[in-house]
């Protein structure tokens, strides 16, 4: 490699990296909350019934990386995540680093790990990496990634390179919580980072830093500001898109919701239905329009009712490239934690800042 390519393209394996000095092994601690990774068959159809002992115990290679232990949160199914799981499972990680852990990996179903990975970006900023990771297939089925996985989640957690924020594990490949998403449905290599790519890859010897480790969000931790689930408000997605009305906007402001996301096409454009219903309801409830398309980020260019300048007009936050399901957990728990509380205009600059990339400008 030549002297123009950067310290990260580089550092091409690691070699331990453990996350202590001398020769005792990283202590990485399991926060379990069910998932596919730790479900059985029923006949009533897979569910969550595996401790994260269990999950220890049935992959032992993890002990050749760190010295393990676990605990359990929740035995939620991906799909049915509470805020209650998410507060949680930040309260867990914050107490493992706390009592010593150099590291903590996080179980998780596949279907909401991206958001519950990205809130406890938004959630906590720990001097140790936090790593959540999951499973396409259960333990008991052919071919399991589950194995895998929980030993790439367990190497990255034990390495202290990855300390600066959250990072999903899977397949070989390490993820920045702000920027990966669920690709597939059923695939082995459903995590991806549309836009970015992953922060590093890992083969069986060792590991590569394809960009620099980073928090995705440059706003100070939000938990401790949240005093539990009753705290975080519904904050409906509306859907932009050929002929969709005001109806959607009108009805989840009339039912008292605390905010709303429209997933705009585009650049973060709407219909000029939609358009016409945010100018209405901006002033009183926070309003942020996301882009629908998988990479890109969002930004004012087109006029007329619905387009992104009219809309900027009126008062909305643009997501930038955060996708609208992201948008959503940056609004909900940004509202949970009162960043859009009283008139200083810090306040609001506050709420806007869980939407901006670090570093951009």
């Amino acid at each position: 490699m030549n002297d123009s390519e950067s310290t990260t393209e580089r550092e091409a394996h690691d070699r331990g990296r453990p996350a202590t000095d001398g020769g005792a092994r990283p202590r990485v601690a399991v926060v379990a909350c069910g998932g596919t990774i730790a479900s059985e068959p029923d006949d009533g159809g897979a569910a969550p019934a595996k401790t994260g002992d269990d999950l220890v115990r049935a992959v032992p290679g993890v002990e050749e990386h760190a010295t393990v232990t676990a605990r359990e949160v929740c035995g939620q199914p991906g799909f049915d995540v509470r805020w209650r799981d998410v507060l949680e499972t930040a309260t867990a990680a914050r107490e493992a680093v706390a009592d010593g852990a150099d590291g903590v990996v996080v179980t998780h179903g596949t279907d909401t790990l991206a958001d519950t990975a990205f809130a406890l970006d938004l959630l906590t900023d720990l001097d140790a990496p936090v790593v959540v990771t999951g499973a396409q297939r259960r333990l008991d089925e052919a071919s399991s990634d589950a194995p895998a996985n929980l030993t790439l989640a367990v190497r990255a957690a034990a390495d202290d390179r990855f300390a600066p924020g959250v990072h999903v594990a899977f397949d070989d490949e390490l993820h920045a919580a702000r920027d990966a998403v669920k690709g597939h449905s059923n695939a082995l290599s459903t995590m991806t980072s549309p836009g970015t790519g992953p922060v590093a890859t890992f083969t069986r010897a060792g590991s590569r830093l394809v960009r620099e480790p980073r928090r995705g969000v440059d706003v100070a931790p939000l938990a401790d500001s949240i005093g539990d689930a009753d705290a975080v408000p519904e904050v409906p997605v509306i859907h932009s898109g050929t002929g969709v009305g005001a109806g959607a906007v009108e009805r989840a402001v009339d039912a008292g919701v605390g905010g709303l996301v429209i997933e705009g096409t585009g650049l973060g454009n709407a219909t000029a239905a939609i358009g016409d219903a945010v100018a209405e309801v901006a002033p009183e409830t926070p309003v942020v329009v996301a882009g629908r398309p998988p990479a890109g980020p969002t930004e004012p260019v087109y006029g007329t009712p619905g387009g992104a300048v009219t809309l900027a007009e009126h008062g909305v936050t643009f997501a930038g490239a955060l996708p609208a399901p992201k948008a959503r957990i940056a609004l909900a728990l940004g509202l949970a934690a009162g960043l859009d509380d009283g008139d200083d205009p810090a306040e609001g600059d506050a709420l806007g800042g869980l939407f901006e990339a670090p570093g951009s400008v």
